[in-house]
């Protein structure tokens, strides 16, 4: 039986006295056929007048926003729960990227009409709360059982090019393989140069996805190398690499996301600027990738500047993926520099422009006594 949190039935109770059927849609459906928990519910409301009607019914249970009239999402937050309560709506292609859509809500929409707008079959599930029944007119229970990420429609998937990043990630998430239909579709869809359009932002938060969420982000790595959308420079060791991370990974979603991202950009000329604007993850990512060219034998030296804002703990992970050996992780203190600038002016000094010559130099030293 399909389950959801109880404190909703209050919140679906007073839309039956409005004559408003709420349908459970989305994600949280097909996680459940995953055995997948998530606080994340979208609710899809039929034979409701408008989005003012809907927030003035969901009031007395939190704070509600109307996220965007254009797509017609009301949000509220019930405990620890993020419920999205949207009108059944349809949507036509007017220009290009990912926002170029025309919506429209309708308030006696049909649930099959209005679910064909979605990209795969698994996400085009629904659950009708008052007959306590699901809805599955494109088969994606079927396709949950057997694995299979498939498109709803071919001409409405091609709308928008954010979902062949979306099939990548879902397929690696889930380890489903990719419908031969849907697979020659994407791979057209990059050869037309559509993914142009999406911002670098869209781009990186289904990555991000990608790599945080997937068991074995090597499934989607392949995906993205063989549609040849070029954003790493992917081989078997790069794919190794992450798949054994992200085992062991830590429970702090930032320090994974720079180590796997330290691994694919390792040799690699794709430019991590294009990918995020975080100067935070670029700094670390290239802390990592410098000290590795360090250990690799590819420079002889550390640059000092680096070495002396050095993250040892995300260091030894990062260098502990790439299969360094225990004991020269277990002496990684050797890279701190010992002495600072303000050990030169302890000694007399006064600071000058030879001051990071002369704080290199002693630093140089210090490797090569460990070395």
């Amino acid at each position: 039986m399909f389950e959801y949190p109880n404190k909703l039935n209050i919140i679906f109770d007073k839309l039956k006295k409005f004559n408003i059927k709420p349908i459970i849609v989305g994600g949280f459906v097909r996680d459940y056929f995953l055995q997948k928990t998530s606080k994340d519910i979208d609710i899809e409301l039929y034979n409701a007048d408008s989005f003012e009607q809907v927030q003035k019914i969901l009031e007395e249970f939190g704070t509600s926003n109307i996220i965007g009239k254009s797509f017609g999402v009301v949000k509220l937050c019930v405990d620890d729960l993020e419920l999205d309560f949207s009108l059944p709506r349809t949507e036509n292609k007017i220009s290009t990227g990912h926002k170029g859509f025309e919506v429209q809500t309708f308030k006696n929409l049909d649930f099959k009409t209005a679910s064909k707008r979605r990209d795969f079959t698994i996400n085009a599930i629904g659950y009708d709360i008052f007959e306590e029944k699901f809805l599955d007119y494109y088969n994606g229970i079927n396709d949950l059982k057997i694995k299979k990420l498939k498109y709803i429609n071919k001409n409405t998937f091609k709308e928008d090019p954010l979902r062949v990043l979306r099939a990548v990630q879902f397929c690696a998430r889930f380890e489903f393989d990719m419908d031969e239909d849907l697979f020659s579709t994407c791979r057209d869809m990059v050869k037309q140069n559509l993914l142009l359009e999406l911002p670098n932002e869209r781009i990186y938060t289904e990555i991000k996805k990608l790599l945080l969420k997937a068991k074995k982000p090597s499934i989607g790595l392949k995906l993205l190398k063989n549609f040849d959308i070029k954003i790493f420079e992917i081989d078997d060791t790069k794919l190794l690499d992450v798949n054994n991370f992200v085992k062991t990974k830590t429970t702090n979603d930032d320090l994974n996301l720079t180590i796997i991202l330290a691994i694919l950009y390792k040799d690699t000329e794709y430019n991590l600027e294009k990918l995020t604007s975080s100067k935070t993850l670029k700094k670390n990512i290239k802390m990592l990738l410098h000290v590795e060219d360090y250990f690799a034998r590819k420079t002889k030296t550390i640059n000092y500047n680096i070495a002396k804002d050095l993250n040892l703990n995300i260091l030894k992970l990062f260098l502990k993926a790439l299969d360094v050996e225990d004991k020269t992780l277990e002496k990684l203190n050797f890279l701190k520099p010992k002495v600072h600038g303000k050990d030169l002016i302890r000694k007399g000094m006064k600071p000058s422009k030879e001051f990071s010559n002369i704080l290199q130099t002693l630093y140089d030293e210090q490797l090569k006594t460990y070395m």
